[in-house]
């Protein structure tokens, strides 16, 4: 699906994933976030920079239990509970910030 975001057209799959991931900004986030009529606070933000410097390092999109534990070990115990995530992101933490940090689809979300 092509969407145009302030004049640059960006590629997503079926899912709303990135084709091209260098097409990321913080704009396509925003945008993205906007077509589920959300919108983006500081949490959030400090959710989809995680996801996105995980990628960088490791090559693959967190999957839940690796995102509770890391964001737990960064930001504190709040960061690691299903509650508070699902609160910020209520379609499935890392699926849903994943496609807004503009990385892959996480492995073994369904």
């Amino acid at each position: 699906m092509e969407l145009n975001i302030n004049g640059k057209i960006v590629e997503t799959d079926p899912e709303g994933y990135l084709v091209n991931l260098e097409d990321w900004t913080d704009e396509v986030a925003s945008y993205l976030a906007s077509q589920d009529k959300l919108e983006l606070e500081e949490n959030h933000w400090k959710i989809i920079h995680y996801m996105r410097d995980y990628f960088n390092e490791y090559g693959t999109a967190p999957n839940l239990r690796f995102l509770q534990k890391g964001l737990k070990e960064e930001f504190g115990d709040e960061w690691g509970e299903k509650k508070f995530l699902f609160d910020l992101f209520p379609f499935g933490p890392a699926k849903q910030a994943g496609r807004y940090a503009g990385t892959p689809k996480p492995t073994g979300c369904v």
